[in-house]
């Protein structure tokens, strides 16, 4: 495993860390009694493996559901304990509320210290509020560093990266958790921002949200090739050197193989990635056009801007990957989570269009666009294809 300086933590952190979402029994929040020898036998073998691997860095999170329960017995039951422990608590308008969860989650997780907690998912600007005002989330986590009870804060977001840059610039956190990979390059800017201030950069799910690259389509293994599609992705992150780690979540022992694969040609990266780069590249222009390839984003309204908040610009988003990527079973699920995500995906899906929402609405927030008919006839056929259900977030906080 190779490892580097996560920012001003100063910690050296694996490459590859073991994400605590996907291996866990249930996402409700259960008794360890409920929980069978067989399943937490699944997270023990798990940790013994990420142990040997050199995966020294586990993160999890108040709402992962049983997680932190399992890795805390596990940890009691393990040879050795990753080196550094993450967990991440929402952030609260009440502090004591937010203190009070910190603590539970000490206590689940059976250590005296947790290294790293990130406040869970600064999404919007009340968030950020109720993050750094004067006795909120930053001044109870100074104090328990005091208390030797934590060490580094950062946070986790899904949120714009105008929000994530003006997280970083009240220059309050040691690390941050965001969302880049091939398919979303939308927070390149917020990476080099985090470098400057000296912040860890922790990738999330660059496997799951970077295309369901578990399930690849056969276009993109074509691509790929001759790397397995999840490799290219990881090779991707990681020659970026601002980049510190890649999230993986680990649901069975054989997940780990493809990313242990993407390290070991980590040295020879510049052999493959760019020539794949290149072909994704020139296939988005066969398929898309070169127009649209260049000017789909441009002009689009922002969802809360938008009749019925349809959120225009991740709707061509997931229409293009189909069109280009054939990544119909990502875009689906990203399409039904739209209008049920909250927060962590806010704004709708086009079910609204014609019943609702009228497209004489549509042509008059799309009037800067390059082709607003284009656009609402992607629309309508992506509810032609996905209308019908709804998918909730695994996680309902």
């Amino acid at each position: 495993m190779q490892y580097r300086r996560f920012g001003r933590t100063n910690l050296e952190i694996p490459i590859l860390s073991l994400g605590g979402m996907r291996f866990q029994k249930s996402w409700e929040q259960l008794d360890f009694s409920e929980i069978s020898n067989e399943e937490q036998n699944k997270v023990e073998n798990i940790l013994n493996l990420a142990n040997k691997y050199g995966l020294s860095h586990v993160e999890t999170a108040k709402y992962y559901g049983t997680s932190e329960v399992q890795l805390g017995m596990g940890f009691k039951n393990i040879e050795k304990i990753p080196n550094i422990i993450q967990t991440k608590i929402p952030p609260n308008s009440d502090p004591e509320i937010f203190k009070r969860d910190i603590m539970t989650s000490i206590e689940k997780l059976k250590v005296k210290r947790i290294d790293l907690l990130a406040i869970h998912g600064i999404n919007t600007n009340d968030h950020l509020h109720h993050a750094v005002k004067d006795g909120g989330c930053i001044d109870i986590l100074r104090n328990l560093q005091k208390e030797n009870l934590i060490g580094s804060i950062g946070f986790s977001t899904h949120g714009k990266s105008s929000l994530i840059e003006k997280a970083i610039s009240t220059n309050f956190f040691d690390y941050v958790n965001l969302h880049w990979y091939f398919i979303n390059q939308e927070n390149t800017k917020v990476i080099n921002l985090a470098n400057k201030y000296d912040l860890g950069v922790f990738i999330i799910s660059p496997t799951d949200k970077g295309g369901h690259l578990h399930t690849p389509s056969d276009k993109m293994l074509e691509l790929c090739k001759p790397l397995h599609p999840i490799v290219f992705n990881d090779l991707f992150c990681l020659r970026n050197q601002k980049v510190h780690t890649l999230s993986v979540g680990i649901a069975k022992e054989a997940d780990f193989d493809l990313h242990l694969e993407a390290v070991s040609l980590l040295s020879d990266s510049e052999k493959y990635v760019p020539k794949i780069i290149n072909r994704l590249r020139q296939e988005s222009i066969n398929s898309l056009g070169l127009e649209w390839h260049q000017n789909w984003n441009r002009n689009l309204p922002s969802w809360n801007n938008t009749p019925g908040n349809i959120n225009i610009p991740v709707l061509l988003w997931l229409s293009n990957l189909i069109d280009w990527l054939d990544m119909e079973g990502f875009a689906k699920a990203r399409y039904q989570l739209l209008g049920n995500g909250s927060h962590w995906f806010p704004g709708n899906n086009s079910n609204l269009i014609d019943t609702d929402v009228s497209e004489v609405q549509l042509l008059k927030v799309l009037e800067g666009h390059i082709n607003p008919k284009k656009v609402i006839k992607k629309l309508r056929t992506l509810k032609e294809k996905f209308g019908d259900k709804v998918t909730k977030r695994l996680s309902k906080k």
